[in-house]
């Protein structure tokens, strides 16, 4: 453990801008969402009414999880209830950009030759992210209960959140270690972010309850909070994440520094034909993350779309919940309002696969890989254009096979298959010129000023807090205009017009054009 502290410091300083944004953001979401309602629904009667509505709604129950009661706060943690998603995956991503990232850098392998013992580097990176859990946990404790909500609620909404960013933190401490690059720990580890959420899904909305019990997301909800509070689960949750971190601990003591439990597969002797290309390489690069969303969004649209009908029915005898679906979704009919409003927030997840993306490039150049493709017969505007290939053309693909799958469980359940689908469909593509306009200012900020670009991720953040939250609290105008979201179709049902996607485009043209002057003009490294 020598040189833990040091650590500590190193990545506190590292993450002094990403770290405090993911922790406010997800620690006030909650109360945001507890003010909304009870904003909207003063009286008992109404936030009764309101319960009864989505209580009744599998639709709902699948995506947010069973409400436990009907008061204020209670429906507000549940309305935040993908909130610990978020949570949970901004831990394992902190927890390997501070492990496998380190030595897949090199970086790990320098201060291990200083005076710096074999575990500090996974005991730094687990410490700052339970302390930014803990920190979480206590800011919704204050918040709740300084507006005067019951402390016992406040502390189990709090503890939820922390057990469960907890949890998923040992998760990527234990993805770390199975292999050697830092993308594919990212990527084993938000599989089993997302099968723990399908298994609560699944338990939620279906008779075999139990299979909520197998995922850490609902822990944090079976412990009640405002509803008669239960603790147990808290302790459930904190003996798998020392279960998970003792396995962690256990896998870097049996493997090499920079190396992988697992043993990376050989490839070929001879490459393919088709694999002496730019484009090419680019395909490797990004065929796993493009796939993996794919199919993601396969399968939550189909149950979103299988589930429409039923959210419409609930929503129908709500004329409150009928005019705020209205104002965050679509305006013809129930169905679109509902449709439209899935279809927006999917959108903005769709954005975090173009950052992902476009950033690829600034990870192949802090790698060390992209100086010698360059130093050939490469031109610099073709390598960074093959990567942002997939930033443009890949959440086409992502979106469209999202609508279709909504339109098609939509259409089926409806009896109109051949008029949903490709309604759903082009509601679903509309979602691009906002999508591309995030690309487009991580490419901006790669090609200008290469070590600011991760603030894309700041600003993907603070537009999903404005489109979940904004409309709900009476926001400006001019607050809610700062999002690219706010200025899209409401599809479907909504008028169609061609101005604001062609702005957007346009704007979104502009800053790619600036990112690949800015890149043919400065230095890589």
């Amino acid at each position: 453990m020598t040189g833990t502290g040091s650590l500590v410091r190193l990545a506190l300083r590292r993450d002094r801008l990403v770290l405090p944004l993911w922790v406010l953001v997800t620690a006030m979401l909650p109360i945001v969402q507890t003010t909304g309602i009870a904003e909207l629904y003063p009286t008992e009667q109404g936030l009764r009414r309101f319960a009864a509505s989505f209580g009744a709604n599998p639709a709902m129950e699948a995506l947010l999880g069973p409400i436990q009661h009907w008061n204020a706060a209670a429906m507000g943690v549940w309305r935040a209830a993908f909130i610990p998603v978020v949570l949970a995956l901004a831990s394992l991503l902190t927890v390997i950009r501070h492990t496998r990232v380190e030595e897949e850098t090199g970086r790990r392998e320098l201060l291990g030759s200083a005076v710096v013992g074999r575990n500090a580097g996974l005991t730094a990176a687990l410490t700052v992210t339970v302390a930014a859990n803990l920190a979480v946990g206590l800011i919704i404790v204050a918040t709740f209960a300084g507006r005067g909500y019951a402390l016992a609620g406040a502390l189990a909404t709090g503890l939820g959140y922390a057990v469960v960013g907890t949890v998923f933190a040992a998760v990527g401490a234990v993805a770390a270690q199975l292999t050697e690059s830092a993308s594919g720990a990212r990527a084993i580890a938000a599989s089993v972010l997302g099968g723990t959420y399908l298994l609560r899904m699944a338990g939620d909305s279906t008779g075999a309850a139990w299979l909520s019990w197998l995922s850490p997301i609902a822990w944090a909800q079976q412990m009640r909070p405002f509803a008669g509070e239960v603790w147990w689960p808290a302790l459930l949750a904190a003996v798998a994440a020392a279960a998970l971190s003792g396995v962690a601990y256990a896998l870097t003591g049996r493997r090499d520094v920079a190396a992988g439990v697992l043993p990376p597969g050989l490839g070929p002797a001879q490459a393919a034909p088709g694999f002496g290309s730019l484009w090419a390489l680019a395909w490797r690069l990004h065929r796993g993350t493009l796939l993996g969303w794919s199919a993601g969004l396969a399968v939550f649209g189909a149950v979103v779309g299988g589930a429409a009908q039923d959210a419409a029915g609930a929503m129908a005898g709500n004329a409150q919940l009928r005019e705020m679906m209205a104002r965050l979704g679509g305006e013809s009919n129930i169905s679109d309002s509902f449709l439209a409003t899935v279809v927006g927030v999917f959108g903005i997840a769709v954005s975090g696969y173009a950052v992902q993306a476009a950033l690829r490039a600034r990870g192949e150049e802090t790698l060390g890989r992209a100086e010698p493709l360059l130093s050939g017969a490469v031109s610099r505007t073709r390598w960074m254009a093959s990567h942002l290939v997939f930033a443009l053309l890949g959440p086409v693909v992502v979106l469209a096979v999202l609508g279709l799958a909504i339109g098609a469980a939509y259409g089926a359940g409806s009896g109109d298959l051949a008029g949903q689908l490709p309604r759903v469909t082009g509601a679903a593509l509309a979602q691009l010129p906002a999508v591309w306009s995030l690309a487009a200012l991580a490419a901006a900020l790669f090609g200008l000023l290469p070590r600011l670009a991760g603030l894309t991720w700041a600003a993907l953040a603070m537009f999903l807090l404005l489109g979940q939250v904004g409309a709900l609290l009476g926001l400006p105008a001019a607050a809610l205009d700062l999002s690219p979201f706010s200025h899209l179709l409401k599809l479907p049902g909504g008028e169609v017009t061609a101005t604001p996607l062609l702005v957007l485009t346009a704007i979104a043209a502009a800053l790619l054009a600036i990112g690949l002057h800015g890149f043919r003009r400065r230095d890589t490294g």
